[in-house]
């Protein structure tokens, strides 16, 4: 179901297939230069296949929400509120307890803050407390000397992000998104979902042969290595992480929303005749910052201001299988959302890339 601009009928053909080959519902969305050239949906938003995928059906992203709560601090950089050379503490003074005066804001949107896990988690209710959470964080002593080294900051990056965000405009990161791009982009994509959006939400599902208490586990993890305090796919579907601001990843939405957003990133600030950004404020989504083996995801990584570079393209997915590509030399933002997670622990999951591959062959 939906639209798709001729030139792109091979994005067309390539959901059809992942529908029939294992996905149980999802939708796609891909821009040209910010302008809407393809949003597919198609499938079923429970396990039992009786509820159809409709335009609207959302899904918790995960950690493709990342790429919205940067998206906030580069929207503060570009209006002058919030300089990524700066010191954190400069704006959260409690941070540069436990040798962090040096931590710079680029650091922490670049995974290289030294601050990869919240010590002590224990359960994850602990993430639903704001103030507790970054309190700690401030306290918390780097693991590494900030700037040296990366690793994947999977549930830190949001939080501290998000302080960073709350300090400087006095909101938490959900509501400015909310009011300073979601709103006037007209995307319909949450950080902290409101229960009028509760009934078009498809739960995760997890890998088959798995149950909701699939966590989210680092590479090569066992079940038996899985720490206290991890993420499952029970908490995912729980009203409580719904109402929740985890920005790192409990955003929702679906690949429509995904794609208005990130594209402007791609279409020199502006998209729609909204501006969010200078052209020049878009560069530092681009931008290397690290390059090198990442201590947490153990491969190595290329970092920019708060997404991974692959080649020339940007962006970043989600636990289970969710992701986005911005790539400025073609001008295309290609997004893909699912319900169907893949364990890819266990094996590569490529439906993502087949979905981008198919965009970038239709040039």
């Amino acid at each position: 179901m939906g639209d798709c601009a001729p030139r792109f009928e091979p994005v067309r053909a390539a959901l059809a297939g992942l529908l029939r080959t294992g996905d149980t519902g999802a939708s796609v969305a891909v821009r040209l230069h910010g302008d809407p050239v393809v949003d597919l949906w198609g499938g079923y938003a429970d396990a039992a296949r009786t509820v159809p995928w409709e335009r609207d059906t959302s899904v918790c992203v995960n950690s493709t929400t990342k790429t919205m709560t940067a998206l906030c601090a580069l929207v503060l950089a570009d209006r002058g509120a919030l300089d990524l050379s700066a010191p954190v503490a400069d704006y959260w003074p409690e941070f540069a307890a436990a040798g962090k005066e040096g931590v710079r804001v680029r650091h922490v949107l670049s995974h290289t803050a030294g601050l990869p896990e919240l010590s002590g988690q224990a359960a994850v209710e602990e993430l639903y407390d704001w103030e507790d959470v970054t309190g700690r964080l401030a306290a918390q002593a780097p693991a590494w000397e900030p700037g040296t080294a990366a690793g994947y900051h999977a549930l830190t990056f949001g939080f501290l992000v998000g302080e960073l965000v709350r300090r400087v405009s006095g909101r938490l990161p959900g509501e400015f998104f909310a009011e300073e791009i979601a709103g006037p982009l007209g995307a319909d994509f949450h950080i902290g979902l409101s229960a009028e959006h509760d009934g078009r939400i498809a739960p995760l599902l997890p890998p088959l042969s798995e149950t909701e208490e699939f966590a989210a586990a680092a590479p090569g993890a066992g079940a038996a290595t899985v720490a206290p305090g991890t993420v499952r796919v029970r908490d995912v579907n729980s009203v409580a992480w719904r109402r929740a601001q985890v920005p790192a990843t409990s955003g929702f939405g679906h690949a429509r929303s995904v794609a208005h957003v990130q594209s402007v990133l791609v279409a020199g600030g502006a998209v729609g005749g909204v501006r969010l950004l200078s052209a020049a404020g878009c560069s530092p989504a681009r931008e290397e910052l690290f390059r090198g083996q990442d201590r947490v995801l153990g491969t190595p990584m290329a970092w920019t201001a708060g997404f991974g570079r692959f080649g020339d393209a940007f962006g970043w997915g989600g636990w289970g299988g969710s992701l986005v590509v911005n790539d400025p030399g073609s001008g295309l933002t290609v997004a893909y959302v699912m319900n169907r997670m893949v364990d890819g622990n266990r094996r590569a999951d490529e439906r993502g890339m087949e979905i981008v591959t198919a965009a970038f062959g239709c040039l």
